[in-house]
């Protein structure tokens, strides 16, 4: 299998002659690395020792070790660089102007995994916003949407519902890679600065994480694998709701359930939806943190069969619709605060649009909801094709 070759390996190949005369910021993290597990920051620090000026780390922080929902990293001097590591997830997440003055250029290399929610894409609208308002450049080096390029699924973001885990009308599954997001933001959603994408060679849009040739690093700390990043989609929703999604186990968002949940119950409630492309398992698990922990907690395991087919988004919100159905006394909505959002709830943040809680709540036809937003997703999807940079 041949390796995908990624942005920061083609820009260290052909760098541009003008990049050694600028002053640099890094946005990275502990994904941030070659096909040959090197760091990026080590390796611009070898290549430009004189120019990087600062670093800056997204949630979970630059080393990848905090957990999620409002847990901040600090600012501190990186003890081998002596230079500043900066936190966009502490006191700020949006870069200010004493953060970006010591640099002309930002180069951002981080693993996104092609879902709205994960707020590594607000960190980098955030970051081009900033850009453009203080007059610096923005360098993206691209690497793969784990999940593939060809299936989008999920209602977009409604404007009402604007929040960190959502700034701009995504679907949940967008299908893009993270320098294809930042085109989009860039000139469809106009944050418009100055912006460079370093392209990667050797992906193609149907590739799942697995067919890349590359090692998997989690982007974050309950990010173990490619097909937790494939579930994620669906049940990343779970964080709206008092059932656990597995968090505190080795298997985060591929299990799910709550200590009032018979197993078997739930599974065959849901056979009789014939839900695509997954094999339900019915599990016993105890979290050893979050969302019951150190409870024992009755569940389903997700086990997907045909990545082709299963759809994560749709899945889920089958799973949470019987979970509802049939537990109506325990089943609830988490209330605020979430990701720094204090009043709306969390769920509808999650979702983008309340119309699709309500039909989870009036236990609608999925199906009939899923074909009401189509037309806004074909509208998005012909947008989206403008800023593809691979076939």
């Amino acid at each position: 299998m041949t390796k995908v070759k990624l942005g920061i390996e083609k820009l260290l190949t052909n760098p541009p002659h003008w990049l050694r005369e600028k002053r640099i910021g890094l946005l990275v993290n502990q994904a941030s690395l070659d096909s040959h597990l090197s760091y990026t920051a080590d390796l611009l620090v070898q290549s430009y020792p004189h120019n990087i000026k600062a670093l800056f780390g997204p949630q979970h922080g630059i080393r990848g070790e905090k957990q999620d929902n409002m847990v901040e990293s600090p600012d501190f001097m990186h003890n081998r660089y002596n230079i500043p590591v900066l936190s966009l997830y502490g006191a700020t997440r949006i870069p200010t102007r004493e953060m970006l003055d010591p640099i002309d250029i930002l180069v951002i290399d981080l693993q996104d995994i092609g879902t709205r929610v994960y707020t590594f894409i607000s960190t980098l609208a955030y970051c081009l916003e900033a850009a453009r308002q203080h007059g610096k450049k923005v360098i993206v080096l691209d690497r793969p949407n784990p999940i593939g390029g060809e299936k989008v699924e999920g209602n977009l973001l409604k404007d009402a519902l604007r929040s960190f885990v959502g700034l701009y009308p995504l679907p949940m599954r967008h299908g893009l890679t993270i320098g294809e997001v930042a085109l989009l933001f860039n000139n469809h959603y106009q944050t418009g600065g100055e912006l460079e994408v370093i392209a990667m060679e050797g992906w193609s849009r149907p590739m799942l994480f697995q067919q890349t040739g590359l090692e998997w690093i989690p982007p974050s700390p309950n990010m173990p694998s490619p097909l937790t990043a494939l579930v994620y989609p669906g049940q990343v929703m779970l964080e709206g709701t008092n059932l656990s999604e597995g968090r505190g186990t080795t298997r985060p968002f591929e299990l799910c359930g709550a200590p009032f949940i018979d197993p078997h119950k739930l599974k065959t409630a849901l056979q009789k939806r014939n839900l695509p492309g997954i094999s339900l398992r019915e599990i016993f698990f105890q979290p050893t943190f979050n969302k019951w922990h150190n409870e024992v907690c009755g569940g389903l395991q997700i086990h997907v069969s045909n990545p082709h087919t299963y759809k994560p988004y749709f899945t889920t919100l089958a799973i949470i619709q019987e979970c509802r159905a049939l537990y109506p006394h325990h089943f609830c909505w988490q209330p605020p605060p979430y990701e720094y959002e204090r009043e709306k709830m969390p769920i509808d943040l999650i979702l983008g649009d309340i119309r699709v809680r309500e039909a989870i709540e009036q236990y609608q036809d999925l199906h009939a909801l899923e074909a009401s937003w189509q037309e806004e997703l074909n509208e998005f999807k012909e947008s989206a094709q403008h800023y593809f940079l691979y076939n």
